[in-house]
């Protein structure tokens, strides 16, 4: 349905016509599982094992999670609640779904489509390493478990009592000494990355070709499990959703068993109550909360968009943000009982162990797991970077359907031709992602990862819960809510949508743009164009939202002020409303 143009705007009233679309009927989820694995899946991704941990290890363990609880209900678990009825309910992508909440916010769906586009140039780079990873595991002894290879310099030395260097010289290791590196993290930086054919972000040198045939083929499984819909997407999350599951149980269980790991749990939940204080902490945890849960990316929207009408939505979130928080605690719990275990072998504290920068996963997890799993080297470490791998797909899964719904919904005609579309975008995708591939891509990666989506996905999920709440209306939106499971949501709900959300997102949004996070990698220091490079990042996908609104402000009718009246007004309504709600102007 769409908009009367007999209806004279500001009389109080918007008559509501049926539009003749000819759409076919939307495609729905095969089985209910489907969707929720696919949910858990998004969710539940590698900043559950990678970020999470290296955030908490980066803010005095414990003390992260008591900001993390808390933004987590009052900010992440309603607003996962808000999208996924939001989308249950209009049945649409990022785009189209503004057009039937308010018009003039429809720049939030182009700011949503950036923001997963820079996610996907380095995120698909992350299962990358994990896949180069995992083939260089396939042999009988893992390569990074001592030195002596080609890519091992005279500071490479493992972790025993004693160590051994290119000469196999038995020399005892004094662990103070900051140039003593272990073969994982040479492994990792010179092997896998090749680090030093690069000189930071302004010389990033060429292109690594190992890693970009990587990079193809995770696009190449994505692609297939794209190119169908939910249809086979569906099928894949039976995989990519439940695998790391198993690992993760398994290498927790393990991580536990270590002499010295009761030390890294303590660190863990023992709380640093000062840090509290730092403006830091709260913006990390927010940030970590919407990266972890996903609210404003326009997943949730679109694989909620392929539900039943009646399903209970408000129970799917319930359950899917409770499984992905649970996950990432208990990943805490596999991370630090293994950094607990290298300070015990080290002689060192905990936070003294591991660098606070990305490679905390891969060389430092890689590198102590090589303890842990001593005869069964080469079994535990294709398991252990297979679930990294099946975490990352679920992933960029969502990420990339968030688009591809996005724009399918907006122009139908497209759908005929979903195939050759998502090939299309996963060509454009892997053309922006070779950036990261170059030998000095892993500085690219930080800054992707620093600019490309914490601080715009806040701004955006504020101005969603905003419209949403403060536009759309409360109170439509509990009705529409109420239409698909019987009742309305209740006080706390709607509390924090209207109040609560809104403010908390605004708050951390200023204060993450007066007191930014600067990218780091190790002891490496960004030049300052780099930095003025990462804010333009963020301005690039923000600014589709003032610049739409004025694009629509010019082509309304009407003066200026009937103007911004008819831009708040939604011009649709999903077919399957069974009545239209009189909107008052």
């Amino acid at each position: 349905m769409v908009l009367d143009p007999s209806s004279p705007v500001g009389d109080g009233t918007v008559k509501m016509v049926e539009k003749p679309t000819g759409e076919p009927e939307r495609e729905t989820w095969g089985k209910k599982i489907e969707f929720l694995l696919a949910v858990v899946g998004f969710a539940v991704d590698l900043g559950n094992v990678w970020r999470f941990p290296y955030i908490c290890y980066r803010n005095g363990g414990g003390a992260f999670l008591i900001p993390y609880l808390i933004m987590l209900i009052f900010g992440g678990l309603p607003l996962f609640y808000m999208e996924l009825a939001l989308g249950q309910f209009q049945r649409c992508g990022c785009l189209t779904l503004w057009n039937r909440i308010c018009p003039m916010f429809k720049g939030i769906g182009l700011a949503i489509c950036i923001i997963s586009t820079y996610v996907s140039w380095y995120y698909n780079t992350i299962i990358a390493w994990s896949v180069y990873i995992f083939f260089s595991s396939m042999r009988s002894r893992v390569p990074w478990l001592d030195c002596g290879h080609s890519w091992n310099t005279n500071s490479c030395y493992s972790f025993n009592t004693e160590h051994s260097n290119m000469n196999n010289t038995s020399i005892a290791i004094d662990w103070s000494n900051t140039s003593h590196q272990s073969p994982a993290e040479e492994f990792f930086e010179l092997e896998v990355l090749g680090l030093d054919n690069a000189n930071g972000i302004g010389d990033v040198g060429g292109i690594k070709w190992s890693l970009t045939i990587c990079l193809s083929g995770v696009f190449v499984i994505v692609y297939f499990a794209m190119w169908k819909g939910v249809k086979s997407s569906g099928k894949a999350v039976w995989i990519t959703a439940t695998m790391p599951y198993v690992v993760l149980i398994i290498l927790l269980i393990r991580g536990c068993t270590l002499p010295g790991s009761w030390g890294g749990i303590k660190y863990y939940l023992s709380p640093d109550f000062s840090l509290l204080a730092s403006h830091e902490i709260w913006v990390e945890a927010a940030a970590q909360i919407f990266f972890s849960l996903g609210p404003g990316f326009g997943v949730l929207l679109a694989l909620s968009s392929y539900n039943k009408f009646t399903n209970n939505c408000y129970k799917d979130a319930l359950v899917t943000s409770c499984i992905n928080c649970c996950t990432s605690f208990i990943a805490g719990f596999a991370v630090f009982s293994v950094l607990g275990h290298m300070a015990y072998n080290q002689e060192k504290e905990v936070k003294d162990v591991a660098r606070e920068d990305v490679g905390l996963i891969f060389y430092r997890l890689s590198g102590s797991y090589r303890i842990i799993i001593r005869e069964g080297s080469t079994f535990w470490a294709l398991l252990f970077f297979f679930m990294l791998i099946t975490l990352g797909l679920d992933t960029t899964f969502g990420g990339l359907e968030a688009i591809c719904t996005g724009i399918l919904d907006e122009w139908p005609w497209l759908r005929k031709r979903r195939e050759l579309f998502v090939l299309g975008l996963m060509a454009y995708c892997f053309l922006g992602a070779l950036a990261t591939t170059t030998y000095g891509g892993i500085y690219v990666v930080q800054l992707l990862d620093n600019y490309g989506a914490p601080v715009a996905i806040i701004f955006v999920v504020f101005l969603e819960a905003a419209a949403v709440s403060w536009i759309y209306g409360i109170e439509r939106f509990s009705k529409d809510i109420e239409s698909m499971i019987g009742h309305k949501p209740g006080i706390f709900w709607r509390f924090c949508w209207g109040v609560v959300s809104p403010v908390f997102l605004l708050t951390l949004f200023i204060l993450s743009v007066v007191f930014p996070q600067t990218p780091k990698y190790g002891s490496y220091v960004y030049p300052p164009w780099s930095l003025n490079l990462g804010w333009v990042i963020v301005c690039s996908s923000l600014f589709f939202i003032p610049a739409y609104m004025v694009y629509k402000f010019i082509i309304t009718p009407g003066n200026p002020l009937e103007r911004l009246r008819a831009m708040t007004i939604p011009e649709e309504v999903p077919k399957h409303a069974q009545e239209v709600i009189p909107v008052y102007l």
